[in-house]
């Protein structure tokens, strides 16, 4: 069996997405593990309530096809997420809506209305043993990650591994960004989720992409496939060549490749279809400087002070673009650091605060936070 599908899939046509399902599973064993009676949650990308064309959120058709794939096989289904902010039924109503979820209950699926939220203890984690859970997927037999490749201020790239952050209530977001400052420590956080989760299967929406200010504020890029795999992490992997990152450029894919989850490349995977097919050089990534975040457990004493400062000096930040600030103080309200102020209604960050875990950047509703490189950063690429 293969660690990863690929499939050709150009448009969001519902004839077309379902044909391109049905194929870019069959290489992986498609939907066999599904038995009559059970009941299969799936975790979309729906970030915030964003019209589909966006390419903010996982197609509304792929998540309504997959739904209906699902109930042929005697499945009930159940569609949730847990987005920034308040996870309530207010939240969810426009965010199912905007997104063009609610097609999924046309289809005969389920949205999720269960927004009771448990405290999960799990020792197994290794940076992560303890942390509130979603509830919903308690109901579930099978959990399916469906997501969107796009650009991540902090963590370069935005797909299966991250999507499963989504199953932390929203509220409490800024609290693990707050715990979790350094990128690789992060990055660990996620993969003790994504351990926890354990999805069955990860398919991801790379008809349409996202680059340049991901993941919620850059620009729709054509991609044309779906990707589909058993393991979340080689999906990435793959996701990642496509889009022109290494596993270096990923934080989530290093803690992959620190756990044994992953090859060192991805022409070390076994993938059905024809990946080059699919590369873009040219796709608008965001330079965040972070592979040197998984700093040697073997540097101490003065090593390790000097990769600090260095980690410090290359180390991109999020920064206001004035002329598009409208100062709403939606930035300040996330910002789990309180590093945010509005001041003659323009958002300033003071930095000695100033995690970079770039909330302010992936929720800004006009895209006025951007992720800054500095001036050493350019320079380094450049040698």
């Amino acid at each position: 069996m293969f660690d990863v599908s690929i499939y050709p899939c150009d448009s969001y046509d519902k004839e077309t997405i379902k044909k391109a399902l049905i194929a870019v599973l069959e290489p992986i064993g498609g939907l066999d593990f599904i038995k009559d009676g059970m009941t299969v949650a799936i975790k979309a990308n729906l970030v915030h309530a964003s019209k589909p064309e966006k390419a903010v959120v996982a197609h509304p058709v792929l998540v309504t096809e997959l739904t209906k794939l699902l109930l042929e096989r005697g499945a009930k289904v159940i569609v949730g997420d847990s987005p920034g902010g308040l996870y309530n039924a207010a939240t969810l109503r426009s965010v199912y809506h905007s997104t063009g979820m609610t097609a999924v209950e046309e289809a005969g699926g389920l949205l999720n209305r269960d927004f009771s939220q448990e405290e999960v203890t799990y020792p197994e984690g290794q940076v992560l043993k303890k942390f509130p859970y979603t509830s919903w997927l308690r109901q579930a037999d099978v959990i399916i990650d469906v997501c969107k490749l796009k650009t991540h201020g902090m963590m370069g790239m935005s797909c299966a591994a991250k999507n499963l952050f989504g199953v932390i209530p929203g509220t409490a977001k800024p609290e693990f960004h707050f715990r979790y400052q350094n990128h690789a420590d992060f990055a660990r956080m996620i993969l003790d989720i994504d351990d926890y989760v354990a999805p069955t299967l990860a398919i991801c929406d790379a008809v349409v992409g996202m680059e340049g200010n991901g993941p919620t504020a850059g620009v729709p890029r054509q991609i044309g496939c779906l990707l589909a795999s058993k393991s979340m992490h080689k999906l990435d992997l793959a996701a990642a060549k496509i889009i022109g990152l290494e596993k270096e450029n990923v934080p989530t894919l290093e803690a992959a490749y620190e756990r044994g989850y992953i090859p060192a490349v991805a022409e070390d995977l076994s993938i059905a279809g024809d990946i080059n097919a699919f590369l873009v050089p040219d796709f608008d990534n965001i330079a965040t400087d972070e592979s040197g975040l998984f700093q040697p457990k073997k540097n101490k004493g003065f090593k390790r002070v000097v990769w600090t400062i260095a980690e410090k000096a290359l180390a991109s930040k999020p920064k206001v673009e004035k002329k598009d600030c409208i100062g709403c103080g939606k930035c300040r309200d996330l910002c789990p650091a309180k590093a945010i102020e509005i001041k003659r209604k323009k958002a300033v960050i003071y930095r000695k605060d100033c995690i970079r875990c770039f909330c302010c950047q992936e929720f800004c509703p006009v895209s006025a936070m951007v992720v800054k490189r500095t001036a050493l950063a350019k320079i380094v690429t450049k040698l």
